[in-house]
């Protein structure tokens, strides 16, 4: 777009000028130099080699001439001038100029003159042409490489356009331009301008370019051409870069090459802009899902409670920083509660409701002796804060040391395995007992009504109360590790090693399932509560 400079722009020293005069003693003929005002340029012998002669009336015709003739061939002024052209990029900048008292006096010779002239003409076009391109070339890398410098400088996304928009409008010679960056909801506002008034940019925000009367506000403004940029990353559009000019603009392919690679290296700095910002607002939720996670771990029990007739442990596994599972083992005046829960879905919301059924268990499992009035209170709470997909199962269990009576109610949680092996065999799977008295999950139904059970415990009598993060572990092949392998899990182990801790029995248990899924990634919370009655 920006004019190509005179012929004088391109002369390094004065060959040009003496080949030309060789010429023309060599044809017997003048041939001259003359630059785009039509100047004549002449040979010092000094330095610099070269110079231009006056701008007198002979000057003003050769530079008529070279406004008036057609591009592809010298003509013949009235005078009786022949002028060869130099072009570069459509545009004369000069001429080779035979004068015409040459013309009459070379007159045998002049084909072959104006052919050496026109020969020579098109060889300084093209190596101007070269020259334009390659100082064009180095400018252009120049300029990108101070904007690839400043873009990977620039940590945010409106840093980012406003450098990218500067540069646009320096590389580009425009007047002003602006840029809008497309919003997840689909809309384009303007995040960046340069050069444009204030009623500009407050129409361009108020109504989209597409929709925006965009001539009108451009003619108002004072603007006449306009140039628009896509930016697209991956696959994705980005927005669009306006360029303003304060005339009419028809952009060369080289310059539309330009504008593709500005808009290319904007592209990626504001996706790198945004991927900057999205990585630190994921470390601070990251820093802050550490802290609610070491908050979570100090609701769950820090110890466990140490009864002569009771063997007790525990294992939490979540799958993700926060979870949904949660085990308590409650001081209850001598007695001990035992309560294992799993909270619908995973992550936050699982965690924050897990902290909801905690708190209220505990609140009312220490003033109310009924197991079956704790689990309907606890229901009636959650189901009066919750939506109906947020639902928890829960066991609870009241044991009393002395007399090793389990009391438990069983709100629609996987029912904990009790094992009662037989003496003098090993265990098999008829010694297994389900506590499953109670009812439906706490949190859907505030009018439900829950059961209780009871069982009186012996010496050697196993309980394995568990989570479905347990059961429902998957190993390569999609299969679950199921109930069946569980209970055989605990058989075998306790067929093997009948006087095992509920410790050892928990890390076996815990080993078969990583076992099984190999290296298959959890999917969920795993929860285990292992008691065994010592006598």
């Amino acid at each position: 777009m920006a004019r190509v400079p005179s012929l004088t722009h391109f002369l390094t020293d004065a060959s040009v000028v003496r080949l030309c005069t060789v010429l023309g003693q060599i044809g017997r003929a003048k041939v001259t130099v003359h630059d785009r005002s039509g100047q004549r340029v002449v040979y010092t012998g000094s330095d610099p080699p070269w110079a231009l002669g006056p701008l007198d009336d002979d000057a003003h015709l050769v530079a008529h001439a070279m406004t008036t003739m057609e591009r592809s061939a010298g003509v013949i002024p009235h005078d009786g001038r022949m002028i060869e052209p130099v072009m570069v990029a459509g545009e004369i900048i000069g001429a080779i100029v035979i004068e015409a008292d040459a013309l009459r006096a070379a007159a045998a010779n002049i084909d072959k003159v104006r052919d050496v002239v026109a020969r020579l003409a098109a060889t300084i076009s093209e190596f101007c042409e070269q020259d334009v391109l390659l100082r064009q070339r180095n400018a252009e890398l120049s300029v990108l490489f101070r904007l690839s410098s400043m873009l990977v400088s620039a940590r945010d996304v409106d840093t980012v356009l406003s450098v990218a928009l500067r540069s646009a409008v320096q590389i580009l010679s425009a007047d002003a331009g602006c840029v809008h960056l497309l919003e997840d909801d689909g809309r384009q506002p303007l995040r960046a301008h340069l050069n444009l008034s204030g009623q500009f940019i407050k129409a361009v925000t108020a109504a989209p370019p597409e929709s925006a009367p965009m001539r009108e506000l451009m003619a108002a403004e004072g603007l006449e051409g306009l140039v628009t940029g896509s930016l697209y990353f991956s696959g994705r559009s980005l927005g669009q870069l306006r360029l303003f000019w304060r005339r009419s603009v028809f952009m060369e392919p080289p310059e539309q090459a330009l504008l593709q690679t500005i808009m290319e290296q904007v592209s990626a700095a504001v996706a790198s802009a945004r991927l900057i910002v999205n990585e630190s607002r994921a470390r601070q939720v990251q820093r802050q899902l550490k802290l609610a996670a070491d908050v979570q771990r100090r609701m769950l029990p820090r110890t466990i409670p140490n009864h002569p007739r009771l063997d007790i442990d525990a294992r939490y596994i979540p799958s993700m920083e926060l979870g949904g599972d949660f085990y308590d083992l409650i001081d209850l005046s001598g007695h001990l509660g035992l309560l294992i829960g799993d909270v619908a879905g995973k992550g936050v919301p699982a965690a924050l409701l897990m902290a909801s059924v905690r708190s209220s268990f505990r609140a009312y499992a220490h003033d109310l002796y009924h197991l079956s009035e704790v689990m309907a209170r606890v229901n009636r709470a959650l189901a009066r804060d919750t939506l109906a997909n947020e639902f928890t199962t829960i066991f609870y269990g009241v044991i009393d040391p002395a007399s090793l009576r389990l009391t438990y109610c069983n709100a629609g949680h996987d029912p904990p395995l009790l094992l009662r092996a037989k003496p003098g065999r090993p265990p098999v799977d008829a010694d297994f007992h389900e506590l499953e008295a109670g009812g439906m999950v706490v949190g859907v139904d505030a009018s439900q009504t829950y059961a209780s059970g009871m069982f009186d415990l012996q010496k050697g009598d196993t309980i394995i109360a568990y989570t479905d993060g347990i059961v429902d572990a998957r190993n390569f092949e999609n299969e679950r590790f199921g109930r069946t392998r569980l209970r055989a899990g605990i058989l075998s182990f306790l067929a093997r090693t009948p006087d095992a801790t509920a410790k050892a029995l928990a890390d076996h248990l815990v080993w078969e399932v990583r076992r099984f899924i190999g290296l298959n990634p959890q999917v969920d919370d795993e929860t285990l509560v292992i008691l065994r009655v010592r006598g």
